[in-house]
């Protein structure tokens, strides 16, 4: 959903560099071009399509027409085969079409087709948002000043969604109340093992080892919960094309009811993972690029929302590491029966097990 450009192929994000739409996410340009002129007010044809470059997990198109561009996010394929919960884009449209109403930035959502007769799968339609999508944490070519304000406002709008009140904006149904780590380490240790290829060690111990870890204050009834986005990062948000301002938030499909902390603590992963490996920032001469520690940016965090800290923040790293790596087996997965969506999804497929390692290496810590 951006305009911006200059960076090789493989750092593309989802909403980052065009391409024509792939085969096997192919559908009948005919069918969606009825079905928009039917539900989207304003819609004239004739219909362009083509594909943003990056992504995963759920196929993002952009739709060009004479007047104006849309955005459409789709379920895979109809040869997908879909794990339980997985590519639940109707969720996506409720949440952004929620917030909309928020001071959480969020691209308008325009259209909902959930009927799969239609092209073959689900999707919805949203507005089409020009501004940067920043992908490289380090933020090459800016200043010092700039790289602050450009993390100070990603710290606001995460601040900002944890803020929101879920039954105030219409979502006090969205996520199952109470024992959030317990459900999401559940969840991710299965779908984990349903898209095993090869046996990871470390996501073996971790699956036993988290589960005993919880922190006390985060497994208690009286839990904090806020709406979570599930992988909120530098290159999930459209900034402004010159101003260090959030546009919108984008991919909002591990979005649910939960802890807050747990979130906050995924989107701080980057101070801890290798650039060379990962998308991090670990390693790298924070204050010469103008960028803050961790702990300066968590105090940030904290004074903005009120919350505290429960327990030992490693624990925190290393939940949302295994995450990730299980996030990854599932794309590693999707490439071995060739549904994979994006042409650079064997390479993240191959960093499950690196994550999973680092990740346990992070639950050691956990005490010590």
């Amino acid at each position: 959903m951006s305009d911006s450009a200059g960076h090789e192929p493989q750092d593309y994000s989802a909403f980052e560099g065009t391409r024509p739409v792939n085969e096997q996410a192919g559908f009948d340009p005919h069918a969606l071009a009825a079905w928009l002129g039917a539900h989207v007010d304003g819609f004239e044809g004739p219909l362009a399509i083509e594909q943003f470059a990056g992504g995963q997990s759920n196929p993002t198109f952009k739709l060009n027409t004479p007047a104006r561009s849309y955005v459409m996010r789709s379920k895979p394929g109809p040869v997908a085969k879909l794990l339980p919960s997985a590519h639940a884009i109707e969720r996506e449209y409720r949440v952004m079409d929620a917030l909309a109403r928020t001071d959480v930035p969020v691209a308008k959502m325009i259209a909902l087709c959930d009927d799969e007769s239609v092209i073959g799968r689900a999707f919805y339609v949203m507005e089409f948002v020009g501004g940067r999508v920043l992908w490289d944490q380090s933020l090459p070519g800016m200043t010092p000043s700039e790289r602050g304000a450009i993390y100070d406002e990603m710290n606001r709008v995460i601040a900002a969604l944890h803020s929101v009140d879920p039954a105030a904006a219409g979502l006090a149904d969205y996520g199952k109340p109470g024992n959030y780590f317990e459900r999401q380490i559940g969840r991710w240790s299965k779908q984990y093992v349903a898209s095993e290829t090869e046996p990871i060690e470390a996501m073996n111990r971790l699956i036993d080892w988290l589960p005993k870890h919880i922190p006390r204050g985060a497994s208690a009834a009286s839990e904090r919960v806020s709406i979570v986005h599930g992988d909120y990062r530098l290159d999930n948000l459209i900034f402004h094309p010159t101003e260090p301002r959030v546009l919108a938030v984008l991919d909002w499909e591990l979005s649910t009811l939960g802890d807050p902390l747990a979130d906050f603590a995924y989107h701080c992963m980057a101070w801890h993972v290798d650039p060379s490996q990962f998308r991090g920032i670990a390693g790298l001469d924070w204050p010469a690029l103008g960028i803050p520690d961790e702990k300066a940016y968590v105090a940030r965090y904290c004074e903005r929302t009120g919350l505290t800290i429960e327990g030992d923040w490693n624990f925190y790293l290393a939940y949302n590491m295994f995450r990730i790596a299980a996030i990854l087996q599932g794309i590693m997965k999707r490439v071995t029966e060739g549904t994979a969506s994006s042409a650079q999804a064997v390479d993240a497929g191959r960093r499950a097990k690196p994550m999973a390692e680092l990740a346990w290496l992070y639950a050691q810590k956990v005490g010590v």
